[in-house]
């Protein structure tokens, strides 16, 4: 199956991208607010709860690669339901700044009948994250 993919150039560089999608302190001001940890170490597992649809998704990531400034995956699951995610994001130069891409593998493996779960969703979800609120941080962060 095809990845879900969203991209977005940024105006800043490479290892402030970064920074924004591995350091806990940064991610829990643009991503998940809930996220307790966060280490871009092969290994590294964290869990936390997110409210969506009167549901509770308990969240559960483990980072599987980390090439430092250009990519870095985890596992998306979770325990509550069947199916495993992968994600993947990928940073190159883009002129004077940054682009970032996430891949989403695996939607598909989920419980299609669970909105949240759908292609559209997931999709809808990372241009939120991507495209407006990383946008919005690395943006406030650089000026």
């Amino acid at each position: 199956m095809k990845p879900i993919i969203v991209s977005q150039t940024l105006n800043a560089p490479r290892e402030k991208v970064w920074s924004a999608l591995t350091n806990h302190e940064e991610m829990v001001q643009w991503y998940f607010e809930q996220i307790v940890d966060f280490k871009p170490v092969i290994g590294f597992s964290t869990d936390f709860d997110v409210t969506s649809g009167g549901r509770i998704f308990r969240h559960q990531w483990e980072v599987t690669e980390v090439v430092p400034g250009e990519r870095i995956t985890y596992t998306w699951n979770y325990p509550d339901y069947p199916g495993e995610g992968l994600v993947t994001f990928e940073l190159e130069e883009d002129g004077d700044g940054t682009l970032v891409r996430v891949l989403n593998w695996g939607i598909e493996t989920f419980p299609q009948e669970i909105p949240e779960f759908s292609s559209a969703s997931c999709k809808a979800g990372w241009e939120y994250f991507i495209q407006g609120r990383l946008k919005e941080y690395i943006e406030q962060e650089t000026s």
